[in-house]
């Protein structure tokens, strides 16, 4: 399943740069739940920004896309839905006069081109924004924002802080399939060969308490949280990844057809006022979110308008 390194799977097209992770836990317990919703909607008319908020309302339900990702959008062992996105889209939608959401799951690669082919109304999967990206789907504004961990050996023998103490100690580096992490190490010296690809966080903690390599790299909040019942492994402080030499932060959030900038838009105005009342973070932080992952970064600014 692992797309060769530098190709993300996760988009229909070449990304260089911000690819997205795709655990898919969950799937298979949510195959009854998204039967339902590998029925193709009808076509939004482009017309004032699209009709589909109005049709939603009518219906009473909206189709989410999700990937079965931990803890982004899944199916949990009671075969609920839940996750940031999901809980978040129950809010945003309620206020919107849509009362259910139902969620269609797939493969991280199969989203925008699900979104796109009206299999679902709205991505609901913590996506990244980045300018490839939008040149298929319009973003809402971030609902978080994302830096970098390693997971280490306890003590962090190796003194590894960011990608460039990684190549300049030789340490042994893994991460994710279709990782952003996977470029970032290129960037910084790497060549792709020498990385070391793991299904995920989990295996990628296991790959450093067994001692197979130094350092795995992954999200701040996806490290942290694997390494809490460790007690071999710890993570690292949160660094933001350069790109172009610069530091960079990424931000993820739902994701709409191109014709419907009036739900996208009634749908910043909700989030807008979580995040001003602090519910947005009440939302999130069952899920592992802190403070430092809420943000004021806009969609426009990460599709590099």
């Amino acid at each position: 399943m692992a797309p060769p390194l530098g190709y993300d799977d996760h988009t229909s097209g070449y990304e260089r740069r911000h690819t997205r992770r795709s655990v898919l836990a969950g799937l298979a317990a949510a195959g009854a739940l998204g039967a339902a919703g590998c029925t193709r909607v009808a076509t939004a008319a482009g017309t004032n920004g699209g009709e589909l908020l109005d049709r939603l309302r009518g219906q009473g339900v909206v189709r989410l896309g999700i990937a079965g990702e931990i803890p982004f959008g899944y199916i949990d062992k009671n075969g609920q839905l839940t996750g940031e996105a999901p809980e978040l889209a129950r809010v945003i939608f309620k206020r919107l006069g849509v009362d259910r959401v139902q969620p269609v799951p797939t493969e991280f690669g199969s989203l925008i081109p699900g979104l796109n082919s009206q299999q679902f109304d709205v991505v609901a999967a913590g996506m990244y924004v980045n300018a490839e990206r939008c040149k298929q789907v319009i973003f809402a504004d971030p609902d978080y924002q994302m830096l970098d961990s390693f997971i280490v050996r306890k003590g962090n023998p190796k003194g590894l802080h960011n990608y460039k103490d990684c190549v300049e100690k030789k340490a042994k580096f893994a991460t994710g399939t279709g990782y952003a992490e996977i470029q970032y190490a290129v960037d910084a010296g790497y060549k792709q060969s020498d990385i070391l690809i793991v299904p995920d966080q989990v295996a990628g903690l296991n790959a450093v308490e067994a001692g197979r390599v130094d350092v795995f790299a992954g999200t701040a909040l996806t490290t942290r949280e694997v390494v809490k019942k460790s007690a071999k492994a710890e993570a690292t402080e949160p660094f933001a990844p350069l790109v172009d030499g610069k530091p960079h932060v990424d931000g993820g959030a739902f994701a709409f057809r191109p014709t419907e900038t009036r739900l996208r838009d009634a749908f910043n105005v909700e989030l807008r006022k979580l995040k001003k009342s602090g519910e947005l973070f009440r939302i999130l932080r069952p899920f592992g979110f802190t403070k430092a992952e809420m943000t004021d970064l806009t969609a426009k600014e990460l599709c590099g308008e």
